[in-house]
């Protein structure tokens, strides 16, 4: 399932297709959606936002749209007059003179304006998005020691998006062996020096994987160049200590990690 870099890529390649552009056509799906069709035809999109795996497209006029992919969504750009040979069901089209951005599947679609968006359910319950440039590693450590947190166990913890929004399986397995160590840890439970380099993992392997991958063998899990340390690497050896990398099930998800080194 895509995480917060894969979200954060493909809000880029909308941006870049139809950003700044007049609308020509906007069409949603959902009849309650209707009357907002003729209110965004030739206003432009001024930026797309991601909080997580959330995504507001910011329009000229004060509107956003709020989508949010859950298992089935996809955006695709397309040419103008181009027909897209796919199953899934056509949800959103926005459409400038020369590209269009669709989004298929997505069931989680709404037009809010600002007030309405200060309100919206998802968003009030997410945290700081990892790929987000003020968060600091100080803020990261801080909400890691919170009343909220501080006992919870990473297994959890780094799949939950009201800690950090964006996070997802992948980057739970990088992080946690990039800061060596085990998932059953909590914040409480650390050093000074073990929460530091906890918090500064928390932010540099998501962004590492924003700015690197979809480069490279796009076979090789999720690309060539951010390179998995341990995810999908079960019998292997670790490359920092040598010992065997082992799988296992956490909160039903796989999870992967040396237990030479993840103490």
């Amino acid at each position: 399932m895509p995480e917060g870099p894969e979200i954060r890529r493909a809000a880029d390649k909308l941006e870049a297709a139809v950003g700044g552009e007049p609308l020509t056509e906007a069409w949603f799906a959902f009849e309650e959606l209707k009357p907002f069709e003729a209110m965004l035809v030739g206003k432009t999109i001024d930026r797309i936002e991601t909080r997580g795996k959330a995504m507001l497209t910011h329009f000229s006029n004060g509107l956003t749209l709020y989508s949010h992919n859950q298992l089935y969504g996809v955006w695709r750009v397309a040419d103008v007059g181009k027909v897209a040979e796919t199953n899934r069901v056509l949800r959103v089209r926005l459409q400038t003179a020369k590209k269009a951005i669709l989004l298929y599947s997505a069931s989680d679609i709404e037009i809010l304006d600002q007030g309405q968006l200060e309100q919206q359910p998802f968003l009030q319950r997410v945290g700081p998005d990892v790929l987000d440039e003020t968060l600091t590693v100080d803020l990261v450590k801080a909400r890691l020691l919170s009343p909220k947190f501080r006992r919870r166990q990473f297994s959890g913890l780094l799949l939950d998006q009201a800690f950090l929004a964006g996070l997802g399986n992948y980057l739970r397995v990088e992080i946690l062996w990039e800061a060596e160590l085990a998932p059953q840890h909590r914040a409480e439970d650390l050093s000074e020096e073990q929460i530091e380099r906890l918090a500064t993992a928390l932010l540099a392997i998501p962004r590492l994987s924003y700015q690197t991958r979809g480069q490279g063998d796009e076979n090789k899990h999720h690309g060539a160049v951010f390179s998995f340390r341990v995810f999908h690497r079960a019998g292997e050896p670790c490359e920092r200590c040598g010992g065997i990398i082992e799988r296992t099930n956490l909160s039903s998800r796989p999870f992967y990690w040396c237990p030479r080194c993840q103490k």
